[in-house]
């Protein structure tokens, strides 16, 4: 579960609390799967004096102390998230982009084990289901 206040979330993760750590992460809990420009756009009218730099160190800074996770859908922009240390995937739109959580059908990591190791110890792995979001099914149908 997500904090409800980014100041004890970044306290909890060991970064020192500032105004744009704080945007950045009200603006993730808002508006979960964003790009870091998505994530530009939302903090802006809240602090205008932020720059693109600093949203992207506070995303980059979240993702390294783990309270932020980043997506990497194939062939889209990086995304990032607060839903963390839980085990779950996502569905993405080929068509529109879309992004949704959808929980591991196994319930614990690894939802999915090789066919041969090669001797790692695998801890995690990451599923992406590829697809059409309801409003693009529904209007290529039409």
């Amino acid at each position: 579960m997500t904090p409800a206040h980014a100041a004890d979330a970044l306290r909890a993760a060991g970064l020192r609390v500032t105004e744009s750590r704080t945007a950045v992460y009200d603006a993730l809990r808002e508006h979960p799967h964003a790009s870091a420009e998505d994530v530009f756009g939302h903090v802006l009218p809240r602090l205008p004096r932020a720059s693109r730099q600093s949203v992207y160190n506070a995303l980059n800074d979240f993702a390294d102390a783990g309270i932020a996770r980043r997506i990497e859908p194939a062939g889209r922009s990086m995304l990032f998230e607060l839903r963390v240390s839980d085990n779950h995937h996502h569905l993405v739109c080929t068509r529109c982009g879309a992004v949704r959580d959808v929980d591991c059908v196994v319930g614990e990591a690894p939802c999915l084990t090789p066919s041969h190791d090669h001797g790692f110890a695998v801890h995690a792995a990451e599923v992406t289901f590829w697809g059409l979001c309801p409003d693009c099914a529904a209007e290529r149908a039409a």
